[in-house]
């Protein structure tokens, strides 16, 4: 045996054994899971045996929908999380460009504002950004990464002026007089991203090394990342050659399930043709499922409803994507047994994608295509009821809870409200689940996560009870969707998320008995060894 854990409260996600005392490794598998005096039996000269000391020893976190390349691009923005106005907004991005030098005439982008944070609820518009520099193009992404805001130079540099033409699946909003406000949604916002200088293999192979040390301190083990969304299709032989490269080299410590994004016809056509399939790849990286994008988000207004936002307007958010592309793409991959999940914030982009997925399991029956709705945010009863009859994954992000309850209540209204983060009533309904970030929309640590599935509060405990807490998870099915449920999710759960034996040595040990705290305390556990293929990659 190489590695024994012992003496430890162990979470095996696995139901013929669900709890354990210790563990045995030996290469990159779980050779043996029981009692103490059982695994110790089998300690040899060179075993590293571990005490675990009471603390809690759980399959390794799997996130199920993240961004990894958005987010290692985003270690090099300008951080506006924490701003709680408009003003810090462009104190911050002032402060950044002093800070770090930049040439005028340059770009500059940031991310993370979230204007549910300030005082006047108002998103940052051209002439705000103009305040912070007039000599630099900037451009900063709302947490939810379905708006940009950008400043004059840069609407110029990306040609958008005034009365400028509509975009399909977009908008870019202007004021009375036809002039851009700078505000850029959804397919609005590649105006602005396709000038991005290009990205090659060795850097983004430098990206990826350096997200990867983050997420395995944060106990992950796993994640099914959406790139292509950040890159764009046509770069999806250069990203897969460097995480090919990387595990080939030995330097991928993370197991990576590749989401692709493919909007239209000619994209998807073109990757189909090339081979790509689900599931394809090694042990650390592999291609997963074709991933489409119906819709926008709650807290900016652009995820697509049933019925108008309010009273004022006819306006019901943005169809990113058409019925009739969303159900051609989906039977397309269906058809070459390509495993589908897509994007759905809205009830009626819930709808369509629930109407899309029912239509190709008729044209393309097999046994077993797992079809995927990620978010999942907003459902009805009827749409609950569909879910479980279709047996569709709901795929979703309780960090999302803390960020977005205050919008969710301004923009949906109480009854609206209800049917948002139905998470128990999927859950009571047998519906199968994966748990993920949505990274870098919100932040990726999994115990995040867990604490806001089984709390529905931040981290500073609002609301206070809870947001809608009849809809809290319990603790094991809150550690379930991000250990079990994620790999169900991929396909992947013969392989891992859970503990047992000739299952993958992915282990996460935190710092207490996670099973002995009170629900707020989850949010101060902290990851003290994280174990992929039966090598320690993290330790506190």
């Amino acid at each position: 045996m190489n590695l024994i854990f012992h003496n430890g409260r162990i979470l095996t996600m696995d139901q013929d054994k669900p709890e354990a005392e210790a563990v045995a490794v030996k290469n990159d598998k779980i050779a043996a899971v029981g009692s103490n005096e059982e695994i110790m039996a089998h300690r040899e000269m060179g075993t590293e045996v571990i005490d675990l000391k009471g603390r809690s020893l759980l399959p390794g976190f799997n996130d199920s929908h993240m961004h990894l390349m958005e987010y290692a691009q985003n270690r090099a923005k300008v951080d506006l999380r924490r701003c709680k106005s408009v003003e810090e907004v462009i104190e911050t991005i002032r402060s950044f460009i002093d800070e770090r030098e930049v040439k005028k005439g340059a770009w500059v982008y940031g991310w993370g504002w979230d204007h549910g944070l300030f005082q006047d609820k108002r998103m940052p518009n051209r002439l705000d950004l103009d305040r912070a520099s007039e000599e630099h193009a900037i451009a900063i992404t709302r947490t939810c990464c379905h708006i940009i805001s950008a400043n004059s130079h840069a609407l110029q540099k990306a040609g958008i002026g005034k009365d400028p033409p509509a975009v399909t699946g977009g908008n870019v909003e202007v004021d009375e007089r036809g002039m851009p406000t700078g505000i850029l949604e959804e397919k609005a916002m590649q105006l602005v991203n396709e000038l991005k200088p290009p990205l090659d293999g060795e850097a983004l192979k430098d990206l990826i090394k350096q997200s990867v040390k983050d997420f395995l301190s944060a106990g992950l083990t796993s994640v099914q990342t959406d790139d292509l969304a950040f890159l764009g299709s046509d770069l999806m032989p250069v990203l897969t050659g460097a995480y090919q490269e990387l595990e080939a080299a030995g330097e991928l410590n993370l197991r990576v399930n590749l989401q692709c994004l493919l909007p239209s016809v000619e994209e998807l056509q073109a990757v189909l043709d090339r081979g790509y399939r689900t599931g394809q790849g090694g042990l650390y990286f592999k291609i997963g499922p074709l991933k489409l994008l119906t819709d926008g988000s709650l807290g900016g207004r652009t995820a697509l409803l049933s019925e108008p936002y309010d009273e004022t307007s006819p306006y019901r958010g943005v169809e990113v994507l058409s019925v009739e592309i969303l159900e051609t793409l989906v039977n397309m991959a269906s058809e070459r047994k390509m495993q589908v999940a897509t994007h759905a914030i809205g009830d009626l982009a819930v709808e369509r994608v629930l109407n899309a997925y029912e239509k190709a399991a008729r044209n393309y029956p097999r046994a077993d295509p797992r079809y995927r709705v990620i978010h999942a945010s907003m459902a009805t009863d009827e749409l609950l009821e569909r879910f479980k009859q279709l047996d569709i994954i709901a795929d979703i992000q309780p960090p999302f809870i803390p960020s977005d309850y205050i919008l969710v209540d301004r923009h949906l209204g109480e009854k609206r409200a209800s049917w948002t983060y139905r998470w128990k009533d999927f859950a009571n309904k047998g519906i199968k689940l994966a748990g993920g970030s949505d990274c870098p929309v919100d932040d990726y640590p999994p115990l995040e996560g867990i604490h806001a599935a089984v709390t529905r509060q931040d981290k500073e405990g609002n609301p206070p009870g809870g947001w809608h807490p009849d809809q809290c998870l319990s603790l094991e099915e809150a550690l379930y969707i991000y250990t079990m449920g994620a790999a169900y999710s991929s396909f992947e759960e013969n392989e891992k998320g859970s503990i047992a034996t000739g299952k993958f040595a992915d282990l996460v040990m935190l710092s207490d008995d996670i099973t002995a705290l009170e629900p707020d305390q989850i949010k101060d556990l902290r990851v003290d060894l994280t174990v992929v293929g039966g090598k320690i990659v993290f330790s506190r």
